[in-house]
């Protein structure tokens, strides 16, 4: 690795970055820690400001390091895209670098990847599975799979699939506690909802073909819907989930359909986010080109 120019100093800044130490830093890059401490005085020195302050128990980033570092990130993903593909010459091979909720992922696209992989065996596919939202543009991932309806971006997207919603709940519950044959009677029961940002405490129903909405209670909230869907099995209470998390325990029992009567068939896109443009790497293309291809219907709940 050539460490004298900027690419290398991007290099080495955003290895320690990820690591969180210059010993381990060193280690990955086959330095010395001595060596990677000078990289990076010469870095911010030349800058002329503080990307970094170490201690000798941690190392954070000050705001400039962390503009810093998504720059160097989207430049070496740049400098990379742009000699992969002279060398591949437009066939897939190569890291792609793959981003999605956790239960989603699991469900879901694992399946996909493992077919991706008999394929495409020349592209190595590095999948992280999360339920936080990855920077795209700041290089962390290539693809990233996101639900709901997406904000004004640069970045291109594809829908693969969409969902719907099915309110769930055990036959243990049911049994100690009622079923509930009207929307309204979900006041009387613990109903299991989510915590994440876009999430709200109000359920849609539909009823005489007018929509409405009612405000749930309950004492467990959650960011994954895998794990409200196992709560509900555990007979915690009421949840209100994607079909896809649902689809085998509705199948099997554990889990029964309620107010199906009221559901409004409300339905979530699902979308491949990633950058695209002339540039963009044959193996990201095949990629999203196959969940596109593949996904589809896999979110929907068999009649």
């Amino acid at each position: 690795m050539d460490l004298t120019g900027r690419s290398g100093e991007m290099e080495v800044f955003t290895q320690v970055a990820q690591a969180g130490s210059l010993s381990a830093a060193a280690r990955a890059l086959g330095l010395t820690p001595s060596a990677v401490s000078r990289i990076l005085a010469r870095t911010e020195q030349r800058l002329g400001t503080r990307l970094m302050l170490r201690t000798t128990r941690a190392i954070t980033l000050t705001p400039e390091g962390e503009t810093y570092l998504r720059g160097a990130r989207r430049v070496l993903t740049d400098l990379q895209e742009v000699e992969q593909a002279i060398t591949d010459q437009g066939v897939p091979r190569g890291r792609v670098r793959v981003s999605a909720a956790l239960g989603h992922g699991r469900l879901r696209i694992v399946p996909l990847v493992a077919a991706f992989s008999v394929q495409y065996p020349q592209v190595l596919v590095d999948l992280t599975l999360s339920d936080e939202v990855v920077d795209v543009l700041g290089g962390q991932a290539d693809v990233a799979v996101r639900f709901g309806t997406l904000p004004d971006s640069s970045l291109n997207a594809r829908q693969i699939d969409e969902t719907g919603q099915v309110v769930v709940a055990s036959p243990d519950y049911l049994s100690r506690w009622g079923t509930p044959l009207l929307p309204e009677d979900l006041a009387k029961h613990n109903c299991l909802r989510f915590n994440f940002r876009r999430a709200t405490s109000d359920w849609p129903f539909v009823r005489d073909g007018r929509e409405f909405a009612l405000k749930v209670s309950g004492n467990i909230e959650c960011s994954s819907g895998e794990a409200l869907a196992q709560l509900a099995r555990l007979g915690a209470g009421i949840a209100r989930i994607g079909t896809f998390t649902v689809a085998d325990d509705l199948a099997s029992g554990r889990l029964v359909s309620l107010l199906e009567a009221f559901n409004p068939g409300d339905r979530e896109p699902i979308h491949a986010v990633f950058a695209g443009g002339p540039n963009m790497p044959a193996r990201v293309r095949v990629f999203v080109d196959f969940l596109v291809a593949n996904h589809q219907g896999m979110c929907t709940l068999p009649s």
